[in-house]
């Protein structure tokens, strides 16, 4: 990302904005996922009032763990700028 005397171009910040939003949602996604498969038991089976409760915390918790990770690991690819330019190609002359 090169930055022309302090200021970032249009094209830059616009691809910014896009990529924190791909970061927050996909992160989103993932989150729910994780809770789901978690705490998902205790909604299905009949459990005792402990183990629905550990679920459900356990469920949340590692839902907002997943969350910030993606939510971090995608804004630091971005910034190291290691995306490939065309995705699904390794080399740009294939």
């Amino acid at each position: 990302m090169s930055v022309h005397g302090g200021r970032r171009t249009k094209a830059e910040q616009d691809a910014f904005v896009v990529e924190v939003g791909y970061a927050l949602f996909s992160a989103l996604f993932a989150a729910g996922v994780v809770f789901g498969a978690v705490a998902g038991p205790a909604l299905l089976f009949e459990l005792p009032e402990a183990m629905e409760s550990l679920l459900w915390q356990g469920g949340k918790w590692l839902a907002v763990a997943v969350f910030a990770v993606r939510v971090i690991s995608v804004l630091v690819r971005y910034r190291r700028g290691t995306q490939p330019s065309q995705p699904g190609r390794t080399n740009p002359d294939s």
